[in-house]
C-alpha cells in the first residue's frame, strides 16, 4: 500500500494504491490523520489504483469521515474500480459516503 497527498486550495487529495487490509490498516489509518490539517476542509479519496479493501480498511474509511465531520470538513471518495465499487455497495458504504466517478467530478462537487 502506498499513499501520495497533495493539495488543491483547502482540499486534501489522498490517493492509494494496493490492498488496504487487516495487515496495514493501522498504517492506513496513522498516514491519513496525519496528512490531514487544520486548515484542509474536504479530503478527496482517490481509490483509482487500490486493488483490494477490507472491513478494517472501511473501517479506516469511516473513522477519516468521522473525523473530518466533527470540524465540518467533507470526505468523499472517487475513481473506484468496479470491485472497489462493488465493495462499498455490498457494505452500504455508498450511502454513507459520497461516491464520485473521477478526481475532478469530486473536486468539483467540493466546489474546489
Amino acid at each position: 500500500m502506498k499513499i501520495r497527498t497533495n493539495r488543491k486550495g483547502e482540499i486534501l487529495i489522498a490517493s492509494t494504491e494496493g490492498r488496504v487490509d487487516g495487515t496495514n490498516a493501522r498504517e492506513f489509518d496513522d498516514a491519513l490523520q496525519a496528512a490531514i490539517s487544520e486548515n484542509d476542509s474536504a479530503l478527496v479519496m482517490d481509490l483509482e489504483a487500490l486493488s483490494y479493501i477490507s472491513s478494517a480498511g472501511l473501517r479506516v474509511l469511516l473513522l477519516v469521515a468521522k473525523t473530518l465531520q466533527k470540524r465540518d470538513g467533507r470526505f468523499v471518495v472517487c475513481s473506484l474500480s468496479d470491485p472497489i465499487k462493488k465493495v462499498f455497495e455490498i457494505s452500504g458504504f455508498d450511502q454513507i459516503i459520497p461516491v464520485h466517478a473521477s478526481q475532478d467530478e469530486a473536486l468539483a462537487a467540493l466546489g474546489g
